[in-house]
């Protein structure tokens, strides 16, 4: 055990001088595999059962089917965005919310919503609905706080609201269905909307002239708004449709695997941009090309991460945690409380990927072993990694929005980002305490067989 938790320091230490997650877990996990292997970081048998360790998870991450469904959902992403979705979703929702004091700022968390159920990256979220939304507060006087704060904030429902590449990550760590995790995404995804809205209304509450009323639209204009939105709408039932079973007619069953529902959904995708005009034969390839990149670096984060796996259970970490629960009688809700707490604190320091490839070979032992869901954790995890993405100083949101905006300070951006944090964490606790939020869905699916 001390052992794991020296090498869990040092990645610590190497990432905190700037060396890149990925070099800093493989290198540690490779160098400490070889030190419980030989008795020595250099002796000649632990050097090569480290790199014959290295090897073959290499090769297995690069083999594993599963992990096709990465890149097939990044796709899809990239395809909305040229499909021009984002500002439909944005226009739908202004014309319903638009007229209330802050009701900009609430339709831009309604779109986030909206664009998170076919995007799948917070990142892109938040960087795409700041380009739609952040010019149209402007216009109507809304503070600098409250607009980028509701922008940052909604991006985070990216990771979240299903198809999420991070509960995809997870599930593959902890071999947990993907297709329930997805569908235990929804109701708290739907609830992180309704607190962001509340956020919104205490913000207005509090400063009426940070977000003025604007033009209130009637009927006609929202019904025709509304439906524009018939691809968004059409996408995620292909997605979350297929996963749960909503196309199990027989004889056919058109039932889809995580896999199967993504290649479908990067297809629909494709198509929507290519009817509305989104796409030439150079912009495919871009999106080509950075779905590429993207699925290379994430799957290179993977593979340091699960070197470093490696090397914290040859050690006995996880082992050496649930002995010291059982030992010192410590409440199970005691212990999620403590794991809690200490992913709020490496939020301050980490981006919300390496978080979870740190944290979730050491927890999820422990977290199973006193009995709790891993679904219901996976859900609890996302929701701790979403309060990162805005949590200072790293909150890569907050430096996403800083990045495109530019002439707004993160300060600025971190102040009005507070009660929307705050908003997150009553979340948290509702899904800690209330566990059925994140379990119904998925026991429905598991009742009717899927």
């Amino acid at each position: 055990m001390t052992a794991a938790l020296i090498g869990f320091a040092l990645v610590l230490v190497l990432v905190l001088v700037r060396l890149p997650i990925v070099f800093a877990m493989g290198l540690v996990g490779t160098l400490g595999f070889a030190y419980e292997r030989g008795g020595s970081i250099f002796s000649e048998r632990g050097l090569k059962a480290a790199m014959s360790m290295v090897g073959r998870q290499i090769t297995d991450t690069a083999q594993d089917y599963g992990l096709s469904v990465v890149p097939l959902f990044i796709l899809m992403g990239l395809f909305v965005n040229k499909g021009g979705l984002a500002r439909e979703l944005y226009a739908v929702s202004n014309a319903f919310l638009g007229h209330f004091r802050g009701g900009i700022a609430m339709a831009t968390v309604a779109a986030c919503g909206g664009f998170s159920a076919i995007c799948g990256s917070s990142l892109a979220t938040a960087a795409t609905m700041s380009k739609v939304a952040m010019p149209e507060m402007r216009r109507y006087g809304y503070a600098d706080e409250l607009s980028t704060a509701s922008i940052a904030a909604g991006g985070t429902l990216g990771i979240l609201i299903p198809p999420s590449v991070i509960l995809v990550i997870y599930g593959l760590l902890t071999e947990t269905s993907i297709g329930k995790l997805f569908v235990a995404g929804i109701i708290p995804g739907v609830l992180g909307i309704l607190f962001y809205l509340l956020a919104v209304r205490w913000t207005v509450w509090r400063k009426p002239e940070a977000g003025p009323a604007g033009e209130r639209y009637g009927w006609v204009e929202r019904l025709r708004a509304l439906r524009s939105v018939w691809a968004v709408l059409l996408l995620f039932f292909l997605v979350i449709g297929g996963l749960y079973g909503a196309f199990d007619f027989q004889p056919l069953n058109l039932t889809f695997s995580p896999t199967e529902a993504a290649g479908m959904g990067a297809m629909g995708a494709f198509l929507i941009a290519l009817s509305r005009g989104g796409l030439s034969l150079g912009s495919t390839f871009e999106v080509l090309k950075e779905t590429t990149a993207t699925a290379a670096a994430l799957f290179s984060v993977l593979i340091g991460a699960q070197i470093f796996s490696n090397f914290i259970n040859l050690a006995g970490l996880p082992e050496a945690l649930i002995a010291m629960v059982t030992a010192y009688d410590v409440a199970p809700f005691v212990v999620i409380l403590m794991i809690l707490g200490i992913y709020i604190i490496l939020g301050c320091v980490f981006e919300s990927l390496s978080m979870l490839l740190l944290t979730v070979p050491i927890f999820f032992p422990l977290v199973t072993s006193l009995g709790y869901d891993p679904i219901w954790f996976g859900i609890v995890v996302v929701v701790v990694t979403e309060i990162s993405l805005i949590t200072p100083p790293v909150g890569l949101n907050v430096f996403i929005l800083k990045g495109v905006v530019g002439d707004v300070s993160t300060g600025t951006i971190f102040r009005g980002v507070t009660p929307f944090w705050i908003a997150d964490i009553f979340r948290l606790a509702l899904i800690v305490l209330v566990p059925w939020l994140v379990l119904v869905l998925p026991e429905q699916m598991g009742a009717m067989g899927h």
